[in-house]
Formats: C-alpha cells, sequence, structure tokens
C-alpha cells in the first residue's frame, strides 16, 4: 500500500482561505463552459449505441464493418488524446480547446452528409481525434485553475458533462428511432444533433482565460496573476501565484514543450507514468464502455425486443448521471484511493452477478430482462459514483506541470487503445460467449484491477499540485508502503 509522508513542501497551509465572492461564480462559469468538451466527448460515444441499427440498414453495414465504423472514433480518440496533451502544452490549454470545437463541428458534418461506409469512418476518425484532445485537455484545464481543496469536485464537473452527453445521446436515439425510425437517414439526424454543442464550445471558449500555471511556466506571470485574481480572492490569488513560480522554479525540465526522454529517464516520473496508464486502462475493461455502446445489443440479448431495448437503454444513462452528481458530492470528502477500490469491488461484484444471473434465468424467462437490466444499471451506478469520476480527476493531478499534458496524454491514449479494443471485439465476444461469459471476463479483470490499485496508487485528495510535484521529484511520494 502506498502511503504519503508529510512533506516540506505542503505549504497549503500558508495559503489563504477560500473566500465567496465573483471569483467564485467566474470559476463556475469557465467550469462550464469548459465542460461542452465533455458533454461533447459524451454524446459522440453515446450516439452511436442507437443509431447503429438504421445505419446499418441503410448502409449494408455487417458484423465487422459496425465494428469498424464504432472502434474507429475510439482508436482515433487514443490518438488524438496523446496529440492534444502535447498541443496543450505548446499553444496552451484554451487555444487547443478553440480548435477542438472546429474539428467537433466538422467530424460531425463529415458523418451527417456521408454518402457510404467509407465517410462515415472517416467522419467518426475525426471525432475520435476531437474526443481524444477533449479528454486530456479539459480535465488538466479544470484542475489547474481550481483551488486544490475543491479540486476534486470542479475537475469532476467534466466526467458528469460526459455522461449526461451520453443520457442526451440515449433520449435523442430513443425519440427519434420511436417517431422516425420509419424515415431513411434518421441515424444522419441523430449524429447532426452534435453541432450545437460544438458551436456553444467554440464560442465559450473565446471568451473564457488560459489555464494560469501554463501562463506561469512560460513566464507570463501578469497574465497568469490576472487570470489567478478572476477566480480567487486577491490576496490568494497572490499567495497562489508564488506557490506555482516556486515549483516552475525547481523543475528540472527544460521550458517549452515537455519531451518523452526526460519523462522516461526520470524514475519517478516513469512510476508516475505507468500509475496514470494502469488506472485509466483498469477503468475501461471494467466494460463500461460495452454498455454505453452496445447496451442495446446486450438489452435485446437478455431478452427484450428492439423497441423496449431502445427505451430501457434510457435507464442506464440516468443512473450514470445521477452516479455522477453523487461523486462530486464525495470527491473533495473521500480520498481518492478509497474511491477507487470501493468502485473496483463494487462493478467486480456486478460483473459477477449479472454472470450468475444469466446462467440461473434462462433465455424465455419473463423477469429474465428485468433483473438483468437492475444488475446492469446497479453496475453503471456503482462504476459512475465510485470510478469514472475519480478515474478523470486523479489523471488531471498526478503529474508535474512541465509533462502534464504529456503524461496525461500518454496515459489517455493507454486508456483509448483498451477502449477501441473493447468497442472492435465486444460484438464478437457477446456473440461467441454470450452474456455469461462475458461479465465472468470482466469480473476476473476487475480482481487484477484492485490489486493493482491496492498495491501502486498513492493519494492526492486535499494537497496542491505543486506540492504533489515536489513529492514527485523526491520521491518522496512513494517512500512509504
Amino acid at each position: 500500500m502506498v502511503a504519503i509522508a508529510p512533506s516540506s513542501a505542503d505549504s497549503e497551509a500558508g495559503l489563504p482561505p477560500l473566500t465567496g465572492g465573483p471569483h467564485r461564480a467566474r470559476l463556475g462559469v469557465i467550469s462550464i463552459v469548459a465542460c461542452f468538451g465533455g458533454l461533447l466527448f459524451g454524446y459522440d460515444t453515446g450516439v452511436i449505441n442507437g443509431a447503429l441499427q438504421p445505419m446499418s440498414a441503410e448502409l449494408g453495414l455487417e458484423a465487422l464493418t459496425e465494428g469498424i465504423v464504432t472502434s474507429s472514433l475510439v482508436f482515433a480518440a487514443a490518438f488524438g488524446a496523446l496529440l492534444g496533451g502535447r498541443v496543450s502544452d505548446g499553444v496552451g490549454r484554451r487555444s487547443t480547446l478553440i480548435a477542438l470545437a472546429v474539428l467537433f463541428f466538422i467530424g460531425t458534418l463529415v458523418v451527417a452528409l456521408a454518402p457510404g461506409f467509407a465517410a462515415v469512418v472517416v467522419g467518426r476518425v475525426l471525432l475520435g481525434l476531437a474526443v481524444g484532445g477533449a479528454s486530456t485537455v479539459v480535465p488538466v484545464y479544470l484542475a489547474e485553475l481550481a483551488p486544490f481543496e475543491i479540486r476534486g469536485s470542479i475537475s469532476g464537473r467534466n466526467e458528469v458533462a460526459i455522461v449526461s452527453g451520453q443520457l442526451a445521446a440515449f433520449v435523442v436515439n430513443a425519440v427519434l428511432g420511436s417517431t422516425l425510425g420509419h424515415v431513411d437517414g434518421v441515424w444522419r439526424i441523430m449524429f447532426a444533433v452534435c453541432a450545437l454543442p460544438a458551436i456553444a464550445l467554440f464560442v465559450g471558449m473565446l471568451r473564457m482565460p488560459e489555464s494560469p500555471r501554463w501562463l506561469a511556466e512560460r513566464g507570463r506571470r501578469d497574465e497568469a496573476l490576472a487570470v489567478l485574481r478572476s477566480v480567487r480572492a486577491g490576496e490568494r490569488a497572490e499567495a497562489e501565484l508564488e506557490h506555482i513560480e516556486a515549483r516552475v522554479a525547481a523543475g528540472v525540465a527544460p521550458r517549452g514543450r515537455a519531451r518523452l526522454r526526460p519523462l522516461l529517464a526520470n524514475r519517478w516520473l516513469r512510476r508516475v507514468l505507468l500509475v496514470g496508464i494502469g488506472v485509466g486502462v483498469a477503468q475501461q475493461l471494467t466494460g463500461i464502455n460495452a454498455i454505453m455502446y452496445y447496451g442495446t445489443a446486450v438489452l435485446e440479448e437478455s431478452g427484450f425486443d428492439r423497441s423496449a431495448a431502445l427505451i430501457a437503454n434510457i435507464t442506464p444513462g440516468i443512473i450514470a448521471v445521477v452516479g455522477g452528481l453523487v461523486a462530486l458530492r464525495l470527491m473533495d470528502r473521500i480520498d481518492r484511493r478509497t474511491t477507487l477500490l470501493t468502485g473496483f469491488a463494487l462493478t467486480t461484484l456486478c460483473h459477477a452477478l449479472i454472470g450468475i444471473a444469466s446462467i440461473a434465468l434462462e433465455p424465455g424467462d419473463p423477469i429474465r430482462p428485468f433483473v438483468l437490466l437492475a444488475l446492469v444499471v446497479a453496475f453503471v451506478g456503482a462504476m459512475q459514483t465510485f470510478l469514472n469520476v475519480a478515474t478523470w480527476v486523479y489523471l488531471s493531478e498526478i503529474f508535474p506541470l512541465r509533462v502534464r499534458g504529456l503524461g496525461i496524454g500518454i496515459a489517455v491514449f493507454a486508456h483509448w487503445l483498451a477502449n477501441g479494443a473493447l468497442a472492435l471485439a465486444f460484438p464478437s465476444l457477446l456473440e461467441a460467449v454470450g452474456i455469461t461469459g462475458a461479465f465472468f471476463l470482466f469480473a476476473a479483470v476487475g480482481a487484477l484491477a484492485l490489486w493493482f490499485i491496492a498495491t501502486n496508487v498513492f493519494e492526492t485528495r486535499g494537497r496542491s499540485l505543486e506540492a504533489l510535484e515536489a513529492d514527485i521529484a523526491s520521491g518522496e511520494l512513494f517512500a512509504r508502503r
């Protein structure tokens, strides 16, 4: 078990306390605008759940090409995450988010107007690059703007936005599928809806500030102080800037864009990177996105007909949003490590129960679909309350400033590769071993994830990003087990 030893770098106690006022409202507005990136992430990953069937009927897709259409976004997101982190280190978090909004809009138009399979894949790749970029840049932007006392609840808003986007996709799919399901091209309308939040993100970010930590690292002190004064009381803003500048001055990495070689050469940074990769990949291998991408197919396999499955699929989406809101309440009250351990324990239990129920209740049993739906909802609720928000918050916290974009980009790159492999393989897995085999496999992976979290994850709650960075540089963060 990794614990944090007390550190002389913990200068948080010397910072003036947080106070109310217009600056707190300003921070709230910034987080809402930035979270349109999370909303787009959620909608674009969730819309395929209901759009795939009418798209397949119109374009003549089969199992393999359906998997390619679904997973093309996810694999592209892996590279978008890597590139997004690098670009944001170079040109800034705000500028990167503005560029991603444009990419979201272009990708949406390409898919909605696609004449065939190849064009759909091109559009999904563009959307994937945007989704991956948003998945790295939005959490970092929010973490670098938030005071350490409430960083968990501020950064965690992005995950709530993601599942809200997925829920919106499920509702739009159900409404359009029920009312316009007989119309050719209804799936195009499902995708076109995504253009609206892309426009909102572009317009909103034009009025938002740059990350003060990124500005300070570039030596732009006056701009960094102006941003901090807009989201903190005056005395607190100046004290935080001094804290940030002290860590920038103590940094060992060269100014400018982060490089991979120094990151891998430093034993402590290398270890942090491995922890970040492990947490991200473990979260994906719970199979949560098998539900988010193929939930309708899973519910049909459990015994619902097509129309009922589309409507029932909204339930996990609702629970995901509720779980996310609960998670925001918990993030600044419960340690990250405890939250992750609880989440993997509960999701692994749900996997095992789904497998057992699918054996005990044979196909054709009238209660089978409802029991499996209840267990899927319980799994999604546990996942969202204890794992999804915590994972994205944790990844945004653990990397030092000068390699933060690169570090989270690599970790999320691995996260998206695992996601893509699952998206590509799940239809074949479901066909080969059914619900029973698939969820018993997820349970086995969950047990391995519990071991990894228990033996490798260190705590970050209640500490400034600069104090964490100091303990990483000294190795003190890993000193005691």
